[in-house]
């Protein structure tokens, strides 16, 4: 047991110091560039889009804040205005599929998911939700009525305080990811070599195989699902180190989290914004089981088709 636990600190040390050195320098530059005329000029450019995606022009302040920086920031900003109900779902519906873009793709490149990838699909999910429920969605015009909790973020007027706000929030950023991934990874390694993972993949199989996933990716889907994607690349680096996990099951893994992670976390802090949750519970997990069978099923029919063209050559 002794050896066991040693492996699996050994383990979540490692990656820790791996995801921290993406997640530390990206908190901290965009934390402070978030009290600058840079984070201004950006929503400038974005504002006028917004009508498009059924949203005011306002709107863009949480969405850039959102992807910048993560769920927090952005619910922050959606607290300090007056918006529909409407529109403050279609906000967390596209918060949900895109948040903290830059430090979670960071991350997921350190798993070898190219950074393109996870952008197209994940702002491609915000966008077309977003203008498929400004379009066909004909309720919640009146005004949202927010719940018990009010935004609270600093305002820094100085760049000595910017930094100081930068560093906070990055070490914070850095100690929140090394108290979950540590013991998640003891957790996972004492399963191993009690062979219960095996067990568990097994129960898994069914739904695997109708995702087209390797049932190797069972564990790394299960903690992504309940603490985050970038928790779930904590565990997928090591499975692909250790599991040999193929690059289908790798990426169809990933663009199943990019629709749903983080399922209890993600959705239990949008309650303030007093949305209806199961409606975004159910509409991301939909979303996901549906795009990661459709990417899935494209796959392998293309891998078939470039098999039978090698064979129909060498013949």
């Amino acid at each position: 047991m002794y050896t066991t636990l040693r492996r699996g600190v050994i383990n979540g040390l490692g990656t820790t110091w791996l995801l921290g050195k993406v997640i530390f320098p990206v908190t901290l530059i965009v934390t402070i560039l978030s009290h600058t005329a840079v984070f201004d000029t950006l929503i400038r450019w974005i504002s006028p889009a917004m009508g498009w995606l059924g949203l005011p022009g306002k709107a863009a302040v949480p969405l850039v804040f959102g992807n910048l920086l993560n769920l927090y920031a952005g619910i922050g900003a959606i607290l300090s205005m007056h918006l529909t109900v409407k529109s403050v779902f279609i906000l967390a519906v596209m918060m949900s599929f895109s948040h903290s873009l830059l430090v979670e793709c960071g991350v997921a490149s350190r798993v070898g998911i190219k950074v393109w990838v996870m952008i197209v699909i994940r702002l491609g999910l915000a966008f077309v939700s977003a203008i498929v429920l400004g379009r066909f969605w004909n309720g919640g015009h009146s005004q949202a009525i927010y719940g018990f909790l009010q935004s609270h973020a600093t305002h820094p007027q100085t760049w000595v305080g910017f930094m100081e706000d930068g560093l906070e929030k990055a070490l914070l950023g850095i100690f929140q990811l090394a108290i979950i991934v540590i013991p998640l990874l003891i957790i996972i390694q004492v399963l191993k070599d009690l062979r219960w993972i095996d067990v568990f993949a097994k129960w898994m199989t069914p739904v695997m195989r109708f995702l087209g996933v390797s049932s190797k990716s069972s564990t790394t889907l299960v903690s992504g699902l309940i603490l985050g994607l970038t928790y779930g690349a904590g565990v997928m680096i090591q499975a692909v180190k250790t599991d040999d996990l193929d690059r289908r099951s790798l990426y169809l893994s990933f663009i199943f989290l990019i629709g749903c992670h983080a399922i209890v976390e993600d959705t239990i802090i949008f309650a303030p914004l007093g949305i209806s949750l199961w409606s975004l519970v159910c509409l991301r997990l939909c979303i996901a089981i549906l795009i990661t069978w459709v990417v899935g099923l494209a796959w392998r029919v293309v891998e078939r088709k470039t098999m039978e063209r090698r064979r129909s050559t060498s013949l």
